[in-house]
């Protein structure tokens, strides 16, 4: 199994264990690991704020220590923005995404209580620090932000669906496009639009490149001549 544990250190609120699991799921991680959560286990805030992460709430284990929450884990990566008097390697979640993807074994991400962070004795058990170039003003992430960051660049490397994107139809084709153009600029002609005659030639070249610049498809054109058809026969009518 190449998935990366995550392991919430010490959380304090069920609300944010769900928000957890559910920034988790998004990005194909369904293993988490409490390690002592203020409330104990299961809380019944979490699953509301879970939206639906589920099998993650479902499957998390929970353990007293972070020494036996990571110890099958060959690589583990402590979430902090300080070193906390610890010396060790410092990655971003971008360069940690590549290692993982890149080494056999497990590895597990370490995220510490809401207010007060992971302490020295958690960040010692890890390999690496993970941390994320942030506002030196404001270096303030919630739990959830923290784990959707270290979950993101992860995925990057994972066959994940993609959003459902429209099929737009077939590009409309010049001839199309032209009579689109030559029926609008006869309208224009009639309604007296192109004035002073000086600046015809330049008001149609304008004219031109603004209708050219959208990626039209037969539909749109179609729907487009529709409606200025719709128009000139309104003003037909009047008249």
């Amino acid at each position: 199994m190449t998935n990366p544990v995550i392991v919430l250190v010490r959380p304090q609120l069920g609300e944010n264990i769900g928000k957890a699991a559910r920034a988790m799921l998004n990005f194909g991680l369904t293993e988490m690991r409490l390690v002592s959560p203020r409330d104990g286990w299961p809380n019944p805030s979490a699953g509301p704020a879970a939206s639906g992460a589920d099998i993650v709430l479902e499957r998390a284990q929970v353990f007293e220590t972070v020494a036996d929450a990571v110890a099958d884990c060959a690589d583990v990566y402590a979430t902090t923005v300080r070193k906390r008097g610890v010396t060790k390697p410092v990655v971003t979640p971008e360069e940690a995404a590549r290692e993982i993807h890149a080494a056999p074994g497990r590895a597990a991400f370490l995220f510490g209580p809401e207010r007060s962070g992971l302490e020295t004795e958690d960040v010692a058990l890890a390999r690496k620090i993970l941390t994320v170039p942030i506002n030196p003003e404001f270096g303030s992430l919630n739990l959830a932000q923290a784990v959707i960051l270290v979950a993101y660049e992860w995925s990057k490397g994972q066959a994940l669906a993609q959003p459902t994107q429209e099929v737009l139809g077939p590009p409309a084709s010049q001839d199309e496009l032209e009579g689109m153009i030559g029926q609008l600029d006869a309208m224009l002609e009639t309604s007296g639009y192109y004035y002073p005659p000086d600046r015809v030639p330049t008001t149609k070249l304008t004219l031109r490149t603004m209708l050219t610049k959208p990626g039209w498809t037969s539909q749109e054109l179609r729907t487009m001549r529709g409606v200025l058809s719709a128009l000139d026969g309104k003003k037909r009518h009047r008249s």
